[in-house]
């Protein structure tokens, strides 16, 4: 049988809608643009050095 106290007491409340909009815009989250773009730089700068 289900022990509802011992079932609340695991209970985390969930973030507020401002909360998780900070948490998210404050975590730095590397997608595949950016990491396309960091090559493309890469890329770039190395073949201005090997002229």
């Amino acid at each position: 049988m289900i022990n509802f106290e011992e079932e609340l007491s695991h209970f985390k409340p969930s973030l507020e809608v401002e909360q998780v909009e900070d948490a998210i815009v404050d975590s730095d989250l590397t997608d595949m643009a950016d990491i396309m773009m960091s090559l493309i730089r890469e890329g770039s700068e190395s073949k201005k050095r090997n002229e």
